[in-house]
């Protein structure tokens, strides 16, 4: 259910198989946190100080309950539980959700921030073709990184010439992916579903995420306050990270909502 931890292992493992998925399964990951935020170096997308605490918590807390409902459904947003009458329609909070560039006067492809000290939250909304864009750029970068590992992995075998790396190399020639079907989104479309992934990291360099990614700076985007001083340490730059990507469609229009919760990992906050 794409429920994801950046977390690389100490060692490759010795299966080449194994090393292979986790290796590609890490690119993924690494394409989707570019796709995601990239918005600033790549489209003009603006990063904006304006959501309401308030409403950033409730989006918070709807897409966490969404990401607890769909326990046993995958990707997919559930339909009502019938033990539970009483609690909101997931596919309904999920419409909600979505539609908020409407109800609460949002732009989409922007970055709509709201900053506490030591914590900041951030909505992305996408429509159309914003979304058709997020997927050929997760596409792109996903490709751009496998093609280069097995090209870098060509060369060093070339010398090494061991069996280990040979096995591995033959692995890695066998895969490829199409994320827009890893990511379910034609059955979305077809079926007007709701899906939902996320992506955890326990710690997240904040300048490579500001600086590398978005091209901005680690205080334009977590603010002054929470910024890390000019010569940080690695606890300084660490930061939890929680993504969501939240995704369907209302009147045949594709939509899209990133979500992501930022806290500082140092023990004074």
């Amino acid at each position: 259910m794409f429920e994801d931890e950046i977390t690389p292992p100490n060692k490759p493992p010795a299966d080449p198989t194994v090393r292979a998925r986790e290796k590609v399964e890490e690119f993924r990951m690494h394409a989707e946190l570019a796709a995601v935020f990239e918005g600033p170096r790549k489209f003009s997308a603006e990063l904006l100080p304006d959501l309401p605490h308030a409403l950033a918590k409730d989006i918070q807390l709807a897409i966490a309950k969404l990401d607890k409902a769909r326990a046993n459904t995958g990707q997919l947003v559930p339909p009502p539980d019938p033990a539970n009458p009483l609690s909101p329609e997931p596919v309904a909070e999920a419409l909600r959700l979505l539609t908020l560039p409407t109800t609460a006067h949002l732009s989409t492809n922007d970055y709509h921030l709201s900053r506490r000290p030591g914590e900041v939250l951030i909505a992305r909304f996408l429509s159309s073709d914003e979304v058709d864009t997020f997927f050929s750029r997760l596409q792109a970068h996903f490709d751009a990184a496998l093609d280069g590992h097995k090209e870098d992995e060509r060369q060093e075998n070339q010398w090494r010439n061991d069996a280990p790396s040979a096995a591995y190399l033959a692995e890695l020639e066998k895969i490829s992916l199409n994320l827009p079907e890893i990511y379910i989104r034609p059955h979305v479309a077809k079926h007007g579903l709701f899906a939902l992934n996320t992506q955890t990291a326990d710690e997240v360099n904040i300048a490579y995420l500001a600086d590398y990614i978005m091209n901005i700076t680690p205080a334009d985007l977590v603010g002054e306050d929470n910024a890390p001083p000019d010569a940080p340490t690695d606890q300084d730059l660490a930061w939890y990270f929680k993504l969501f990507l939240l995704r369907g469609y209302h009147k045949k229009t594709e939509l899209a909502l990133f979500f992501a919760f930022l806290q500082k990992t140092d023990d004074a906050w």
